[in-house]
Order: C-alpha cells, then sequence, then structure tokens
C-alpha cells in the first residue's frame, strides 16, 4: 500500500466497507515505534495480563507480518516492552498492534518498526505462558482473524479479509 492512505482507500472502496470486507478499528490506539505506516496478513494471539506467548511469537521471523495481540483491553500493566520489540524489528516483523499495555516507550519509539497499544504501563506483566494463539479476536469494534490483512498509518488502522490491490 505505497503512499495510499488508509483515507483514500475507505474513498475508494465504499463497496467493501459496506460489505464488511474493509473495516476500519475503533480510533483507540496510540502510536509508537518509527514506523507510522505499515501493512501485512495478521496473526493473532489472545492474552490477559502475560506476555510469554507475545515473546514467543515475536521470537519468530515475522516475514512482514502483523502481530495483533487481545490482551482484554486491560490497563493494569504491560504485556509488551522494548526487548521483544527489538527483535521483532531484528525478525522482520511489519508491526505489532496491542489491546493493552505496552512499556519501555523510549525504546520502543526508536525501532524501525510500527506498534500501536491502548497506551503505556510502567508494571510488567505474568509470565504464566497462558493465553491462545491464531484464534479469532474482537478488538476496538472489529472481529479479526489470522489471515486477515492491516493497514495503518496516521489516520487509523484498517482491516480486511484480503490483500487489497490499490
Amino acid at each position: 500500500m505505497a503512499f495510499v492512505t488508509t483515507a483514500e482507500v475507505c474513498d475508494a472502496n465504499p463497496q467493501l466497507i459496506l460489505s464488511g470486507e474493509l473495516r476500519a478499528l475503533q480510533p483507540v490506539f496510540q502510536i509508537y515505534g518509527r514506523r507510522q505506516v505499515f501493512s501485512g496478513p495478521i496473526v493473532t494471539l489472545k492474552v490477559f495480563e502475560d506476555n510469554v506467548l507475545v515473546r514467543e511469537f515475536l521470537e519468530e521471523k515475522g516475514n512482514g507480518r502483523v502481530l495483533v495481540v487481545d490482551g482484554g483491553a486491560s490497563l493494569r500493566c504491560a504485556i509488551l516492552g522494548g526487548n521483544p520489540v527489538v527483535q521483532a524489528q531484528n525478525n522482520g516483523w511489519a508491526g505489532i498492534v496491542v489491546n493493552g499495555c505496552i512499556r519501555d516507550v523510549d525504546e520502543i519509539n526508536g525501532c524501525d518498526i510500527g506498534v500501536r497499544a491502548l497506551a503505556s504501563h510502567p508494571m510488567k506483566a505474568n509470565k504464566k505462558g497462558m493465553g491462545e494463539k491464531h484464534v479469532p479476536v474482537n478488538i476496538a469494534g472489529t472481529r479479526i482473524s489470522d489471515g486477515d490483512w492491516l493497514y495503518a498509518d496516521t489516520d487509523g488502522i484498517l482491516i480486511s479479509r484480503t490483500e487489497l490491490s490499490v
């Protein structure tokens, strides 16, 4: 989606919006990381105040994918920090969207990766390894499935069932 904004995609595809093929997340996310524009196929993860599975995913090769983490919108601790984000950047992930909190904001803002989260929080998460991989998640008013495509820029975040050709 080189140089095409999410707003332009919405304007050019009213039929995809009406059919539900193209959805916009509610504007609840803060922008972190140096890459403000990113896109890629989605991998989903559902956790609650536990970051073991988040770290495991980001240790894998990203191949331009976007990790979407449903953290239950918890604002009680951070489920993503600087070290895993550096690892994600080095492993080729395009971005990470967290329905929850992050920490180590200055470190994350120095990384060449796109990160979206609800807020920052200084407390770390539990380390029990609880959660579900590759399951549909509901975040910011939108159902997101493994294999959907995510497009993010400073205007917002779009989810599509297929890769868009723009």
